[in-house]
């Protein structure tokens, strides 16, 4: 008798009785796999084992106590401000990235401050244990509460875990893990599935903290289905190009902090290093009197950053399509402040190319940075260098009004520490100016003001 199977999406891990090539849950093409359905269904229809002393009672919500969660630090404290201020005990938190940016550097690095008060259990299913030796001897980790062995076998990681009774616990990576019982192979869905769950059981029953590194896809995301982020407590990714020295990390999920937070880092000879001043590692390199380049403040959650915003407009040749592009900055709101500046501010740059970059590999998403925007791409369509001292923070309008942004007095007091002398920011917020000291705050209404305050003459 043939074996009944099922499909299932790569992506999304939905279900569907026959093969088709899109998926009608994500629409992703070409992810459909096929599976024992027996296997599938076993996963999902396990009893669970009876309590001690017969069922388990509900409680109260009114008996319950409010204590917070017990946190330590990591070591790093750019990776406990991603975190909410420390790794919470008992927690599970996944990890992304794309090959060689750094995720197993970081995850051995930290492993030197929690040996101090825990004992570390290090699980690599790619690197031998001499291997491990190697990297730990380069980062100066050198600890005896630090455990490391090589292996994928989800039941002895398990036996391991019983024996040495470790406090963290670090898996390298999940795709490389494998459940014995289950006919598929690692890295499959089921596989991640199942070794995820047994990982969290392991973290809520005993209290251990588990991080767990994964891979990413082509798309960036965190290969597996996407109910895989739903079971952790925590997803970072670790961003960046792996040929220059910066990486930052972010928080796309975090339940026991907020995820608008980044933390910086620059990957040296023996390691990563924390950047605590991210906007002059940003600002590092910024040419002196080149049109088409402005600085924008951002929030990234409490902390103000400074991004330069670079432009360049270019005359489209007779007859050609003009082209947009932008790179760290939303592609619709870029092609929006393009039809602002034309129909508000005058400038015909419907005819033109129009490029647009963030630099040092940020996303700026905060409608803050538009005025910086409009700007840089004003000053390169006149060919008009915006003074060096000078930063622009506002939101633009479809009418070219410039509407308040948040947190103002902190992004501008952050643009005073770091040597700037001039701000643009919308007239309809008033602001006493002498408590900025030496700082010059111009207030325009609309984007026409903003550029002709930003833009100096050719002499």
């Amino acid at each position: 008798m043939k074996q009944k199977t099922l499909f299932y999406c790569t992506e999304c891990g939905n279900e569907m009785p026959k093969w088709a090539g899109r998926c009608p849950a994500c629409g992703a093409w070409n992810t459909i796999v096929e599976q024992p359905a027996e296997k599938a269904a076993s996963k999902g229809s396990r009893a669970r084992p009876a309590a001690p002393g017969g069922v388990r009672r509900a409680c109260p919500v009114t008996e319950l106590t409010s204590d917070e969660e017990i946190r330590f630090p990591t070591g790093m404290g750019e990776l406990d401000r991603v975190l909410g201020g420390g790794a919470v005990k008992g927690s599970l938190v996944l990890g992304g990235g794309a090959p060689g940016i750094g995720k197993s550097t970081l995850m051995l690095q930290i492993c030197s401050k929690l040996c101090e008060f825990s004992r570390v259990l290090y699980v690599s299913g790619e690197e031998s244990e001499h291997q491990l030796k190697l990297r730990a001897r380069r980062l100066h980790v050198d600890s005896p509460n630090l455990l490391v062995i090589s292996e994928t076998s989800l039941e002895d990681m398990l036996d391991s875990i019983r024996l040495e009774t470790p406090d963290v616990v670090i898996v390298d990576s999940i795709q490389t893990l494998y459940n014995p019982a289950l006919d598929s192979p690692a890295g499959s869905i089921s596989q991640v599935k199942e070794c995820t769950m047994a990982l969290m059981q392991l973290a809520k029953g005993q209290g251990i903290t588990v991080f767990v590194i994964g891979h990413v896809n082509k798309e960036g995301s965190i290969a597996g289905p996407k109910v895989l982020e739903h079971m952790v407590d925590c997803v970072l990714y670790f961003e960046g190009d792996r040929h220059t020295s910066y990486r930052i990390l972010r928080a796309a999920k975090n339940r026991f902090g907020a995820t608008n937070e980044i933390g910086v880092f620059e990957m040296q000879d023996e390691g990563l290093a924390e950047v605590e001043n991210p906007s002059q590692m940003l600002l590092s390199g910024r040419p002196d009197d080149a049109p088409g380049t402005c600085v924008a403040c951002v929030m990234e959650g409490a902390r103000p950053v400074l991004a330069e915003v670079q432009a360049l407009v270019v005359t489209t040749a007779s007859g050609g399509n003009p082209r947009r592009t932008s790179n760290g900055f939303d592609y619709n709101r870029a092609a929006m402040l393009l039809a602002v500046l034309e129909k508000r501010g005058g400038l015909k740059v419907s005819a033109c190319d129009a490029y647009l970059n963030i630099i040092g590999g940020l996303w700026l998403d905060e409608p803050a940075a538009d005025l910086a925007a409009v700007v840089a791409l004003a000053s390169s369509y006149l060919d008009r260098p915006v003074p060096g001292d000078l930063v622009a923070i506002g939101e633009v309008g479809l009418t070219g009004e410039l509407r308040t942004v948040s947190q103002l007095p902190l992004r501008i007091r952050e643009a005073q520490r770091l040597g700037f002398r001039r701000c643009v920011i919308p007239a309809h917020r008033a602001l006493d100016a002498r408590a900025f000291g030496d700082m010059e705050l111009l207030a325009v209404r609309n984007i026409g003001e903003a550029i002709r305050a930003a833009l100096r003459p050719r002499e």
